[in-house]
C-alpha cells in the first residue's frame, strides 16, 4: 500500500481531538490529504463534521479508512499501534519520540506479522508531493518529482528537500524512517519498492553515522540488482565514537556504523556517495536536468 497512496487513500487521524492532532489534521486536509475521522475524546464531538471515536475498529468501520498517523504520547503509541492493527489498518505512520527499545520491538514483530507497513517511531512522516502528506514534512520542501527520498533525519531531509524545489528537482515519494535503532521501517525494507516503483527514478538516501541500516540498504540493494541511480549523504562525520549524535540510532562503536563502512557499502552497491549537500544536488541536477532547461 505504501506504494500505490493518493489523494484517495482514506486516512484516519489517533489523537485527532488533542491539539496537536487537531492541527496536523487541519495541515495535512489542506495539503490534499483524504483525512476521513479518526479517534479521541468523544466528549470533543466531531472535528470539522469528521466522526470521531473513542474506538479505533469503529471509526475504521465506518469510514472505511486504510490508512492512520497516530498523533499521541509515546506511553500511547503500543496502544494505537495495535488498535490500527487489529481494526485492518495497512499502513500507520507514529511521530513520537521516546518509544522504549522493547516496546519498538515488539511493535515491529506485531506489524510484520499482520503484514502492515509501520512508519515510526521518531519520524516527520511520509508524502506522495501534490497527493497526500501523513505527518508534518514541511510545504516548502515538497514538490512532485521522480526522487524518492528515504531519510533517517527529519531537519536535514527538510533541507534537501527544500534545496532540490530551488534547483526545480522533485520528489517521488519521500519516507521519514527515523532516527531510533528499532523501527518499523528500515531502508532495506523499502528497496524493492523504490525500484518497482514506476514514478521513481532515482533513489535519495539520506543516513547518518551509526547502526548498520545503510549497509543493510546496500546488502538488499545489490542482491536485487540495482538498476537506478542511488545518491547517498551520510551525516555525522565528525561525530566522536561512543557518543550519540542527536538520534539514539547515531552510535558508532569501533567501525561498527562508521562513515567508511557506509561509504564503502553504499559504493559496493553502485551508489554515489556525497560529503555535502551541494555535491549531492549538483550530482543529481547533472543526471537529472529539470525538463525546462531541456527546452
Amino acid at each position: 500500500m505504501l506504494f500505490d497512496m493518493d489523494r484517495r487513500t482514506p486516512v484516519i487521524v489517533q489523537g485527532i481531538t488533542g491539539r496537536m492532532g487537531r492541527m496536523h489534521a487541519d495541515l495535512m486536509r489542506r495539503y490534499g490529504t483524504n483525512i476521513v475521522g479518526g479517534t479521541g475524546s468523544v466528549e470533543k464531538g466531531e472535528e470539522d463534521a469528521l466522526p470521531v471515536s473513542q474506538r479505533c475498529a469503529e471509526i475504521v468501520e465506518r469510514t472505511g479508512a486504510q490508512a492512520s498517523i497516530a498523533i499521541v504520547p509515546p506511553a500511547a503509541v503500543p496502544a494505537a499501534v495495535q488498535e490500527a492493527v487489529a481494526a485492518g489498518i495497512k499502513l500507520i505512520v507514529t511521530v513520537a519520540e521516546g518509544i522504549p527499545v522493547h516496546e519498538a520491538v515488539r511493535l515491529r514483530a506485531l506489524t510484520r506479522d499482520a503484514g502492515v507497513t509501520w512508519i515510526g517511531p521518531s519520524t516527520p512522516g511520509l508524502c506522495v508531493p501534490g497527493e497526500i502528506k501523513l505527518g508534518f514534512l514541511p510545504d516548502a520542501a515538497l514538490a512532485p518529482g521522480c526522487f524518492g527520498v528515504m531519510s533517517k533525519s527529519g531537519t536535514l531531509s527538510y533541507e534537501v528537500g527544500r534545496r532540490m524545489r530551488e534547483k526545480g528537482l522533485g520528489q517521488s515519494l519521500w519516507i521519514g524512517v527515523g532516527g531510533d535503532p528499532v523501527k518499523g521501517t528500515r531502508f532495506g525494507d523499502l528497496a524493492q519498492g523504490l525500484l518497482h516503483h514506476g514514478k521513481t527514478q532515482a533513489i535519495v538516501l539520506i543516513g547518518e553515522i551509526g547502526g548498520n541500516e545503510e549497509e543493510e540498504f546496500a546488502g538488499v540493494w545489490q542482491a536485487l540488482g540495482g538498476g537506478k541511480p542511488v545518491y547517498a549523504l551520510i551525516a555525522g562525520a565528525q561525530a566522536k565514537e561512543g557518543i550519540p549524535m542527536g538520534h539514539a540510532g547515531a552510535l558508532v562503536m569501533g567501525q561498527s556504523g562508521s562513515l567508511e563502512s557506509k561509504r564503502a557499502s553504499l559504493q559496493q552497491a553502485g551508489a554515489q556517495v556525497f560529503d555535502t549537500i551541494q555535491a549531492m544536488l549538483d550530482a543529481m541536477a547533472r543526471d537529472f536536468a529539470p525538463a525546462a532547461s531541456r527546452l
